[in-house]
């Protein structure tokens, strides 16, 4: 009886090989090997190397380096000029920091878009979903309003293709997307062009469907689907998710390491620790179990407050381009649910022991107690709770505020979303929700502070960074996965959008 061949997978992803090189260390870096560009048919590396791996004498090292081209780093080979003021250094990086239209077709794992992107920079050498909301604030406080439109239409045409934004346009990333900011881009825009609240409103509808995707599995309190969780009350509220349970590919030893130490099932950490990695939040001690262990992840059992936050923005927006469209039905349903919405996030995310908002843990029905920035989405999005945000403000400040800016949390774990470290999509929230009700004077104080901070680390390293150590402002910040980025997209988005919107 004749054999049949087996057939070589046509995925990176799926084969031995990549498993072979994420395991070996061959790269410092998990990510670097995936982002990689294949010299040829990635099906006739794969046929090869399964036909010449077997001998003793095979190299891995060579022969990827044989069969792939390393990927270009955004700033690798930019050179900081001392003689810069930062707002220059900034400048000078947006042509580093831009990628043109893509080609419409690859071997390597990039997903092409059709219009000219920002990247963060550092390792990040794709579009990021989350982080491109803060480059905006950045492109649009320097007049790009053009760049700005090109990205929105950008995260429009994922939608239409994918069905939803993805954490990046890569193809590991397709099954998680990211916080969902798309509606506050569409508003970002239509402050210069009116019409974008209709041209994009079938985009922002679908946004919306994805992460209500099987509401209708969900039938009783207590019970998720995917995004999806019916309260108490019997309002539908979201979680983080991923719609795969493998290690993640651009982290696969890592993974790997943290199943194996936690002596959990596989799909469970897995899919824990790419839904953390959905959150924008990787990794933090918001969705650890101990607080402190990275293999206690949990992100699947915490309703998220921010996440919450947003989806009411989306909803509202929703409801705001039906009224201009003259749809009242359709208005009248978002309205509603953005309605039901703040009140399950008045309901069960408020804490009033804490005075702050708090993610919530649907599998113990009680709030988690754990103060975040996080708590401070509600405010940003712009609940109509002056008595809340006057509370959260006295938090803020007694709790998180720091010489170099706004601490993420209140815990030291080591991971880079927790104490020392301070990001600048939240200063940005927090200081846009400091002013949204009056708090003026504590709003200059997150800002002047966290601007000197950028300012000494520049003087210091000629470098913005993606995150920074705000407790003690002679060190830079550390934690996680990787080392801290230099670029940074978001970074200088939020510097130049704060310089330019002073409190007075």
């Amino acid at each position: 009886m004749a054999c049949t061949k087996r057939q070589p997978p046509q995925s990176l992803f799926e084969s031995s090989l990549f498993e072979a090189v994420q395991t070996s260390s061959l790269f410092p870096d998990s990510k670097t090997f995936p982002d990689c560009v294949p010299k040829r048919s990635m099906a006739d590396i794969l046929s090869d190397y399964d036909r010449l791996s077997a001998s003793d004498s095979f190299d891995l090292a060579a022969f990827v380096s044989e069969n792939f081209e390393l990927p270009d780093r955004p700033t690798s080979h930019f050179r900081a000029d001392s003689t810069r003021s930062l707002d220059a250094h900034i400048r000078a990086l947006w042509p580093v920091l831009t990628r043109p239209a893509d080609a419409a077709v690859s071997e390597d794992s990039r997903v092409p878009l059709p219009k000219p992107y920002v990247v963060p920079g550092g390792r990040f050498s794709e579009i990021y979903y989350w982080d491109s909301y803060f480059t905006m604030l950045g492109l649009r406080a320097e007049g790009d309003h053009e760049r700005v439109k090109s990205m929105v239409e950008n995260f429009a045409f994922l939608i239409d293709r994918i069905g939803h934004i993805p954490n990046g346009n890569r193809t590991y990333y397709l099954s998680r997307s990211q916080p969902p900011f798309f509606s506050l881009m569409v508003t970002l825009v239509a402050e210069q062009d009116p019409a974008s609240l209709q041209r994009y409103l079938p985009q922002l509808v679908k946004e919306h469907g994805f992460w209500m995707k099987g509401q209708a599995n969900v039938t009783a309190p207590g019970q998720a689907f995917e995004r999806v969780v019916m309260m108490g009350d019997g309002t539908y509220l979201n979680r983080y998710w991923d719609d795969n349970s493998t290690p993640r590919p651009e982290a696969f030893k890592e993974d790997v390491i943290e199943q194996q130490k936690s002596g959990r099932q596989p799909e469970d950490i897995y899919r824990d620790l790419r839904a953390g990695a959905e959150s924008g939040w990787d990794f933090s001690s918001r969705w650890l179990a101990d607080s402190t262990t990275l293999h206690t992840i949990r992100t699947t059992e915490i309703i998220p407050v921010d996440l919450n936050a947003l989806m009411f923005h989306l909803e509202s927006t929703i409801a705001s381009a039906y009224r201009e469209a003259k749809d009242s039905d359709k208005e009248r349903t978002y309205r509603s649910l953005a309605s039901n919405r703040r009140r399950a996030l008045l309901t069960f995310m408020w804490d009033p022991d804490k005075n702050f908002f708090v993610d919530f843990d649907w599998t113990a029905q009680k709030p988690t107690g754990t103060k975040t920035l996080a708590g401070m989405f509600p405010f940003f999005i712009g609940f109509p709770q002056r008595d809340l945000a006057e509370k959260a403000a006295v938090v803020l400040e007694n709790d998180f505020l720091h010489p170099g800016g706004l601490t993420t949390t209140l815990v030291h774990t080591g991971q880079q979303w927790d104490a020392p470290n301070g990001w600048a999509p939240l200063q940005w929230v927090s200081y846009k929700a400091l002013r949204h009700y009056g708090q003026g004077a504590l709003a200059q104080k997150v800002r002047a502070r966290w601007l000197r901070q950028n300012e000494r680390v520049y003087e210091r390293t000629g470098k913005m960074m993606e995150k920074y150590n705000v407790m003690d402002t002679t060190l830079l910040a550390g934690g996680g996965e990787y080392p801290n980025q230099d670029g940074f997209g978001w970074t200088n988005g939020v510097y130049l959008a704060m310089k330019a919107d002073s409190v007075h």
